[in-house]
C-alpha cells in the first residue's frame, strides 16, 4: 500500500504537466483577443499596460511555459484577466469552499441514496419497489443534469414555491442544486449495487449464513453489503471528479458563487490564467480522489492486493 501511495504521487507532478501543457495549447489555440473582452476596446496605452501585466509582450512559449507557472505555483500573484484586482489563487480560495460544500453534500446523498435504493431493489427482486427504483435510475441516467435543474426549478421554486430558486447562504438553497447534482449518480450507484447484490446474494456463503440461523438483516448487512459495496467503491472515484466537475453547470443555473461559475465565465471571457488554475485544481483533484479509492479499497476487503499486477 505504502509503493501504491508513493507511485502515484510520484505520477502527480507528471499528469498535471500534461494536463497543463494541453490546457494551455488550447487556450493559446483559441480565437479571440483576451484583452479586448470588455464593451469596448481599451485604449492604446491601457493596452500596453495590460501586456505588461499578463506578459503579453512576449512570446507564447515564455507565457504559458515560464511566467504563468512561477506566478500559480511558486508566487502565487498569477492575475485574472476578468477580475483584475484579484489574483488567480485568491479567487479560488474565495469560491471553492462553496464548490466544494455543494460537491460534498451532493456525494453523500448519491452514495447514500443510491446504495439504499439497490439494496431495497435486490432484496425487493421483482416487487414494485424494484420496479420503482430501476425506472427512476432510468430517469435518472437518462436526462441531462441542466434539464434536471430546470424541471426542479420550474416545479419546486416557481410553481410550489417550497425551495429559492437560486442564490447561496441559507441551508435552503443548497437542497435543490445539491439533488440536481446527485441525481445521475445515485442513478449510476443504484444500479450498480442492485446487480452487485443480487450476484452476492446468491453466492454460496450467504446460503451457509442463512443456514446457520443468522437473520436476514445480520446477512444483509454484515456478509452481502461489504462484497457488494466493492463495485460502488470503484465508482466512487470518477463520480467524485464527476460531481465537483458537473457542478459547473450547476452553479451556473442556480447562480452560486462557486469556481463553476468562474470557470465558466473564464472561458467565455478568454481569462486564460483563471481557466489554467481552476483545470489544474480538479486534475490534482481527479488523481486524489482515484487514490483515495483504492486505499478504500484495502479497507473495505484486505483480500485484494492493491497495486500489484
Amino acid at each position: 500500500m505504502t509503493a501504491l501511495i508513493l507511485r502515484r504521487l510520484a505520477q502527480l507532478p507528471l499528469i498535471l504537466v500534461t494536463v497543463y501543457v494541453v490546457s494551455a495549447f488550447l487556450l493559446w489555440a483559441k480565437p479571440g483577443d483576451p484583452l479586448s473582452t470588455g464593451p469596448k476596446p481599451p485604449s492604446p496605452a491601457a493596452r500596453k499596460a495590460m501586456e505588461l501585466r499578463y506578459g503579453m509582450d512576449k512570446p507564447a512559449w515564455v507565457r504559458f511555459g515560464l511566467i504563468y507557472p512561477r506566478q500559480l505555483v511558486v508566487e502565487g500573484t498569477l492575475p485574472s484577466f476578468q477580475y483584475m484586482d484579484w489574483t488567480v489563487p485568491e479567487i479560488i480560495a474565495m469560491s471553492f469552499p462553496v464548490s466544494f460544500q455543494l460537491g460534498l453534500f451532493s456525494l453523500i446523498l448519491a452514495l447514500l441514496g443510491g446504495t439504499g435504493a439497490g439494496m431495497v431493489s435486490a432484496i425487493r427482486r421483482n416487487t414494485w419497489l424494484d420496479h420503482l427504483s430501476l425506472g427512476i435510475a432510468l430517469i435518472g441516467i437518462s436526462l441531462p443534469v441542466f434539464v434536471i435543474a430546470e424541471v426542479g426549478l420550474m416545479v419546486l421554486s416557481v410553481w410550489w414555491g417550497v425551495l429559492p430558486v437560486g442564490g447561496w447562504g441559507r441551508p435552503s438553497q443548497l437542497i435543490l442544486p445539491g439533488v440536481t447534482l446527485s441525481l445521475p449518480f445515485m442513478a449510476y450507484m443504484a444500479r450498480l449495487m442492485r446487480a452487485a447484490m443480487l450476484d452476492v446474494l446468491d453466492s454460496d456463503f450467504i446460503r451457509t449464513a442463512k443456514a446457520k440461523g443468522l437473520s436476514g438483516r445480520v446477512v444483509v448487512l454484515k456478509h452481502a453489503f461489504k462484497n457488494s459495496f466493492l463495485p460502488i467503491l470503484s465508482f466512487l472515484g470518477p463520480a467524485a471528479a464527476g460531481i465537483f466537475t458537473g457542478s459547473f453547470v450547476v452553479e451556473k443555473i442556480f447562480n452560486i458563487p462557486g469556481l463553476g461559475t468562474h470557470f465558466v465565465n473564464s472561458v467565455l471571457n478568454g481569462d486564460q490564467t483563471l481557466a489554467l488554475g481552476v483545470v489544474l485544481l480538479y486534475s490534482t483533484m481527479l488523481v486524489v480522489f482515484n487514490l483515495l479509492v483504492d486505499i478504500g479499497y484495502a479497507a473495505v476487503d484486505p483480500r485484494i492486493r492493491v497495486g500489484e499486477g
